[in-house]
């Protein structure tokens, strides 16, 4: 019984490729546009995550500066740093004496001359400290709970910005998963139509073999199996058009990387979203198919 449905698997398997073989044209026309459809979500999809890859390192330990009131006490500043040290979220801090600060601030070209002319320091003493990554609600709360400290005039993030950057990640992603949506849907109608075009053109065959008994399941397999290995196709395609797009943006960003001195390059996707890939394309050119050929048999049943 088992080898017998193996033979009909298998027959239905031959029988498709050699449907593609017979019209390559044709074949490749719709593998192309469902790659090409595919590719704009996967291609956002990657740049996400790469974006979110590099956000990630940079924003691994969140900084606060806590500038103090001017001119506290030893008291004071003692205390805030003891409040710091035994805090649960803090990791690590420092102490920016307003006297350092104002060093530092020398130390810039396009500053010296108005250091210099200074009649006084006009910088607060500062704590930067490192807190545990977690979440950017958390650590507003936390820089909200520091400002009313004593002695504490102001908290800001130093990595706010790259908390502002993962929110559009996250809202990225949203748009990512609508869009893969509404071209999926447009994959299964691109299947759907292209498996109605076929059973149009074996209409009669199909009705002869229902005649002589032979089964929705036999009659469905070949289809199935057509647009299981369309949408297949559809995937690897997209897979190399972005892979292609990375090449030639990465090219281009050796030459940025040497400006700026840093390591950017978009990386490829990874085994386990390539697999993933495959398998949904496959799976939704055979739900195309499916709905094609049932929608098809149940028109030619008897009423």
């Amino acid at each position: 019984m088992m080898r017998a449905w193996l033979i009909q698997h298998w027959h239905a398997l031959i029988f498709t490729i050699r449907r593609f073989i017979n019209a390559p044209f044709t074949s490749f026309l719709s593998m192309a546009v469902i790659g090409i459809a595919f590719s704009l979500p996967v291609g956002v999809y990657t740049l996400l995550l790469n974006l979110q890859a590099h956000s990630g390192q940079i924003t691994e330990a969140p900084q606060l500066s806590l500038f103090l009131k001017l001119n506290p006490g030893n008291s004071e500043v003692e205390a805030i740093r003891q409040r710091l040290e035994s805090h649960p979220q803090v990791t690590s801090l420092r102490f920016v004496s307003k006297e350092l600060a104002l060093q530092q601030l020398a130390q810039r070209n396009e500053m010296a001359d108005i250091v210099e002319n200074l009649e006084k320091n006009p910088l607060p003493d500062a704590f930067v400290i490192t807190t545990h990554r977690v979440a950017a609600e958390e650590l507003e709360r936390l820089r909200v709970a520091m400002s009313q400290w004593p002695a504490i005039e102001y908290v800001q993030f130093d990595t706010a910005w790259a908390m502002r950057l993962d929110a559009l990640l996250k809202l990225g992603q949203l748009g990512v998963i609508m869009l893969a949506a509404l071209l999926s849907l447009a994959l299964v109608m691109v299947v759907y139509n292209t498996i109605r075009m076929q059973i149009l053109t074996k209409h009669d065959e199909i009705e002869v073999s229902k005649l002589i008994g032979a089964t929705d399941s036999f009659i469905r397999r070949p289809f199935l199996y057509f647009g299981a290995i369309q949408g297949l196709a559809g995937g690897i395609t997209a897979w190399l058009i972005i892979a292609l797009g990375i090449h030639i943006i990465n090219n281009e960003l050796v030459v940025l990387s040497e400006l700026y001195t840093v390591d950017f390059h978009l990386k490829h996707l990874a085994t386990n979203d390539f697999i993933s890939l495959l398998l949904f394309s496959a799976w939704l050119g055979w739900l195309g198919a499916r709905l094609s050929v049932a929608s098809y048999l149940w028109q030619i049943e008897p009423k």
